[in-house]
């Protein structure tokens, strides 16, 4: 004859069997959610890099980057001459699209919204030529207009991909010097019209 301890050992033993398996279920459950979680954070990722990367990937933005980056100048005087909005709106416009493209990258570094050895492979090396390009113009208008968050997270993405350029080994005083003759433009403007 079966013993009632007995029973109620056995019960004792399925109960805690259940919760044994109850546990490993659930810590299956959340390693498996948070690989999913994962793999939406790249994808989401990825899809912000490529939100951001939109207006340079179309024939117009390309044309407007090749602007901003052929623009040349010897001094502050010497940009407000030939770029300043008062004698060259369409300047201010070219300038504050690319401009505002780099600083939106950056918000989204700042805020953790993207990995930042991602964006660095994206536009690193072009935020930091572009930097080191227009940096010391930036930072004389936010003096002289009293605007001292102008182009601000364009400014930290700078010093974060700076920072990655040099665990890289990269040269970081790299100055992009875009030239172009003006049948070298033709040429470039025929094959992108």
């Amino acid at each position: 004859m079966v013993d009632i301890t007995m029973l109620q050992s056995v019960s004792y033993i399925a109960g805690a069997l259940g919760v044994c398996v109850a546990a490993i279920f659930y810590v299956l459950n959340l390693r498996i959610s948070q690989r999913n979680m994962e793999a939406n954070s790249e994808t989401r990722q990825f899809q912000l890099l490529m939100q951001l990367s939109a207006p340079q990937f179309s024939k117009e933005g390309f044309r407007t980057y090749l602007e901003f980056a052929s623009m040349e100048w010897k001094d502050y005087e010497d940009f407000e001459k030939k770029y300043g909005s008062d004698v060259n709106p369409e300047s201010l416009v070219v300038r504050d699209f690319i401009g505002s493209w780099f600083n939106k990258a950056g918000i989204l570094l700042k805020y953790g919204m993207i990995d930042r050895e991602l964006l660095y492979d994206f536009l690193g090396t072009d935020s930091i030529s572009q930097w080191n390009k227009y940096g010391e113009i930036v930072r004389t208008q936010r003096e002289l207009y009293s605007a001292p968050e102008l182009y601000r997270y364009w400014d930290y993405l700078y010093d974060e991909m700076v920072k990655i350029a040099a665990e890289r080994g990269m040269d970081i005083q790299r100055k992009e010097e875009v030239k172009f003759t003006e049948e070298m433009r033709r040429k470039l403007e025929a094959k992108f019209t």
